[in-house]
């Protein structure tokens, strides 16, 4: 069986800018201290209050829209048709 490394993997946008980062577990905790002080958790209220908001805005809305379309496309790729 073939071992798979897994590495940083960076995220970006349309026009190829780098927007986000996926980290190995081991990389995250050497900076999930700085970044808890940096950017501190919500409370649930106040995310509460976001998911009610998205559920009016016309972009947020659209933007769901074409990630469930392009995630049932790839999602038909993947598996069989029930027979």
């Amino acid at each position: 069986m073939s071992e798979v490394v897994l590495k940083r993997q960076f995220i970006t946008d349309s026009a190829g800018k780098r927007v986000g980062v996926i980290l190995p577990l081991e990389q995250f905790a050497l900076v999930e201290e700085i970044l808890e002080e940096q950017f501190p958790a919500s409370n649930d209220v106040e995310k509460l209050e976001r998911m009610r908001q998205a559920a009016h805005d016309p972009l947020f809305l659209a933007d769901l829209h074409e990630a469930m379309s392009a995630f049932a496309e790839v999602d038909a790729e993947w598996w069989e048709p029930e027979k």
